[in-house]
């Protein structure tokens, strides 16, 4: 699966990208229709808002793309939460397609 990274406020890390692949592959194993993954890291800086670490996925897939966003303490947590959100997507999907065949 293609993954392409985007930084917005954000220094580069390979940490991240290994962490995201990782984290992915699993989804792809189970989820064998994914195509392509866009991930944006951002950092929101706002002086009423404690968290700031933004992470959007946008998975592409047959039909509709499917779409997923956190905004959290740090880039750990709001991965994590990106991922579940994505996983609860596609289980649905998945349910979808198996209805049509």
């Amino acid at each position: 699966m293609d993954t392409n990274f985007n930084y917005v406020h954000v220094k580069a890390s390979e940490r991240l990208e290994n962490s995201t692949k990782e984290k992915l592959s699993k989804l792809k194993e189970r989820y064998d229709f994914l195509v392509s993954a866009e991930v944006y890291y951002k950092t929101e800086k706002s002086s009423s808002n404690q968290k700031g670490r933004i992470v959007e996925i946008e998975l592409s897939v047959p039909g509709p793309r499917i779409f997923a966003s956190s905004n959290e303490e740090n880039f750990d947590m709001a991965l994590s939460k990106t991922i579940n959100d994505l996983k609860r997507q596609l289980q649905k999907k998945k349910e979808k397609m198996s209805t049509h065949l």
